[in-house]
């Protein structure tokens, strides 16, 4: 892994989960998500010290563990580096088996409880300017694929967007990523048309992009959850169960799962579901202990 420089100050670490890198006058640094775990955590200690630069501050732009998971390695080896996210990020964070909970609707099944290690967080974010450091960041509620997931920009507009959208290289590859709210998920991509920056970073991309670029994707983005939406409806033309929606779905678009995913993949049919039902597009029946969506017509 190496430093690249965006612009100014800021630089970025691509790699499976990329992360941002602000390098403040006094050659303290801020981080912007430090992977999944210490093998991440470590390769982008190795780009920070490389450039003389010393971990002092780390943004989280939500809760999933391949963007927060690095911080015990950073808050063990580095004593005073000071976390921040935003207030219902850290609940998750500091209580990791809420997130493996939803996903089961009890507590976690074995196989989906990712992490039991609480990440402390020092600072709640607050939306708009705040101050870390010497320095101002803009925070933008991006909330959608997590409960509260924010995006910030750094000084010379460069600004980091987490998973609030997918690339095409994610959209192209597997095309149901993961929501849990379509109506924020929605909100958060109109949002981004609208963020005054020059160049954007997703946490899963090759490439940073700027201005024109992001706007493009973002319709890629909204095309995506508006072409699942009417898939859904075209299947539930016949009463369906959330199971079998599930299953369609993943036949129609050469989708598979291990344990992990399935239950993954049954909460985001869940997300699809509920903004469905609370936009009048579909209705439900429970017959013989079964519950079946179906269209509205």
């Amino acid at each position: 892994m190496a430093l690249e420089k965006i612009k100014g100050n800021t630089y970025y670490i691509s790699a499976s989960t990329n992360s941002g890198v602000y390098a403040f006058k006094n050659k303290n640094c801020l981080i912007i998500d430090t992977g999944i775990n210490n093998t991440d955590a470590k390769k982008i200690e190795d780009a920070i010290l490389k450039n003389n630069l010393h971990p002092k501050f780390i943004v989280n732009t939500h809760n999933h563990l391949d963007h927060c998971g690095g911080n015990i390695y950073f808050q063990k080896n580095y004593p005073g580096c000071l976390v921040y996210t935003s207030l219902k990020e850290k609940i998750f964070m500091e209580n990791p088996e809420f997130q493996a909970s939803i996903l089961s609707s009890s507590t976690p099944i074995k196989g989906i409880d990712k992490s039991n290690k609480s990440i402390k967080v020092d600072f709640v974010l607050e939306y708009g300017t705040n101050k870390i450091g010497d320095e101002k960041f803009e925070i933008i509620p991006l909330s959608g694929h997590s409960i509260e997931q924010i995006g910030i920009i750094t000084p010379e507009k460069v600004c980091f967007l987490g998973d609030s959208i997918f690339s095409s290289e994610i959209l192209n590859k597997y095309s149901f990523p993961y929501l849990y709210d379509i109506e924020n998920s929605l909100n958060s991509l109109n949002r981004i048309k609208e963020i005054d920056a020059d160049y954007f970073i997703i946490s899963h991309a090759d490439n940073i992009l700027d201005k024109q670029q992001i706007t493009t994707l973002v319709d890629k983005n909204i095309q995506n959850i508006q072409n699942y939406i009417e898939q859904i409806l075209e299947l539930l033309d016949q009463p369906l169960t959330r199971e079998d929606i599930l299953q369609n779905i993943s036949i129609l678009n050469d989708l598979s799962f291990n344990f992990y995913q399935y239950h993954l993949n049954f909460g985001g049919i869940s997300a699809f579901l509920q903004y469905m039902y609370s936009e009048s597009m579909i209705d439900y029946s429970i017959e013989d202990g079964k519950l079946y969506y179906f269209k509205k017509h």
